[in-house]
């Protein structure tokens, strides 16, 4: 039988194990901390030898107290195995990324996004001096979070909270691996929601006046510009239109949306239209070419470019935060305010109705009005109106 002691303010654990008395130090002050431990030492003297609980015991016990404890019981350690660090985490997510990739159950554009996290998180780990996996815990997450938040602020007066959310949301899942691969014994990330939960901070339409300006000043990124206000586009999707998906007879473009696997067909407008005939004949581009270049080089424009730019002309045009998802909010509003079913809106942008509904709808007066103008030529209604009316004429005159 085992009992915990405190002696001069730090605890012991003292009784007999296997017919020996033995009185050993815990190394804590902490009564809650003590008898946590003394229930594990317990546990693992009742496994024996074989016991998993030998491992952890090492790193909370003190030397002297541990190989007390395992002569007792014959335990011999393996060889030691490094501990592992972040960017051994980092460098097998990777590798397992890909494996799914390959396999089809992870997007490419959605490994992008995991990509830029993981570097960000990989920073504030050098920076802090991390050396190994078990030195990140909440505290230390919950700090990085802050370093974060910042960070994003400072780049965007819009969307922060969803920012955060979805950076929160990246690092539980990378560090659940961690957890599934035992790695660690348990996620030190605690979500922040999920991303876009909030209707009004999940969604931020253009005002007119903004697109006006974002048009005025586009420049060499018109046909950046016209793509992502007329199609509604995710950026993933912007980027890897090619020229075999434009049916130029049928002024339609069809594409199989990478993050929900949903086939759109989209007309063209006649602003897209004219932007894409005039890169078509200047280019005289393969079906299989990218529609959008960087401009800079020339290049097959990329997900992070196609952010970066999007937020220069925003800053060239004195809008604030002109992310290419606000072009697919405005498109969704402004749909909807011109009759637009949600189910229509659904089908254009290759959404579910009740995402439609929940991000969008809210920003539409035009909705509500109809709503009302509906409910108000219910001949019902009219009715009551007039039974209502005729009550209080009757009362009004017993009276």
């Amino acid at each position: 039988m085992l009992r915990e002691r405190k002696i001069g303010g730090w605890f012991q654990v003292e009784g007999r194990i296997a017919g020996q008395r033995v009185r050993l130090a815990l190394r804590t002050q902490s009564r809650e901390n003590a008898r946590s431990t003394l229930g594990e030492v317990e546990r693992a003297l009742a496994g024996g030898a074989n016991s998993e609980l030998w491992p952890k015991l090492r790193a909370v016990l003190p030397e002297k107290s541990f190989e007390r404890l395992a002569a007792i019981v014959g335990y011999k350690e393996c060889p030691r195995i490094e501990a592992p660090s972040w960017q051994v985490l980092a460098d097998l997510f990777e590798a397992d990324a890909l494996r799914r990739i390959a396999i089809g159950k992870f997007r490419a554009s959605t490994w992008e996004r995991y990509q830029v996290e993981l570097r960000e998180f990989g920073k504030f780990v050098a920076a802090n001096g991390v050396s190994v996996l078990a030195q990140i815990d909440r505290p230390f997450v919950e700090r990085y979070k802050v370093w974060r938040a910042e960070g994003i602020r400072s780049r965007s007066k819009l969307g922060g909270a969803k920012s955060l959310a979805l950076c929160a949301a990246i690092l539980h899942r990378v560090f659940s691996f961690a957890v599934e691969n035992d790695m660690l014994l348990k996620n030190p990330v605690r979500l922040e929601g999920r991303p876009g939960d909030n209707p009004e901070r999940g969604s931020q339409p253009f005002k007119p006046d903004e697109i006006r300006k974002l048009r005025e000043f586009a420049g060499e990124d018109s046909l950046t510009f016209g793509l992502l206000r007329w199609t509604g586009f995710r950026g993933s999707d912007a980027v890897a239109l090619t020229w075999a998906e434009i049916d130029w007879d049928a002024r339609e473009i069809a594409r199989l949306t990478q993050k929900r696997g949903k086939r759109v067909v989209i007309p063209i407008h006649a602003e897209l239209l004219f932007a894409l005939e005039a890169e078509r004949d200047v280019r005289h581009p393969q079906p299989w070419d990218r529609v959008l270049l960087n401009p800079a080089t020339g290049r097959p424009l990329t997900r992070m470019r196609l952010y970066e730019r999007m937020l220069a002309l925003g800053r060239r045009a004195g809008v604030a935060n002109s992310n290419p998802h606000r072009f697919r909010d405005s498109l969704a509003v402004e749909t909807l305010s011109r009759g637009a079913s949600p189910y229509d809106v659904a089908k254009v942008l290759g959404d579910t109705i009740d995402t439609v509904e929940k991000h969008y709808a809210p920003f539409v007066p035009e909705l509500r009005e109809r709503v009302r103008r509906i409910m108000q030529d219910d001949p019902e209604v009219e009715m009551l109106g007039r039974i209502w009316a005729e009550s209080k004429s009757k009362n009004g005159q017993v009276q």
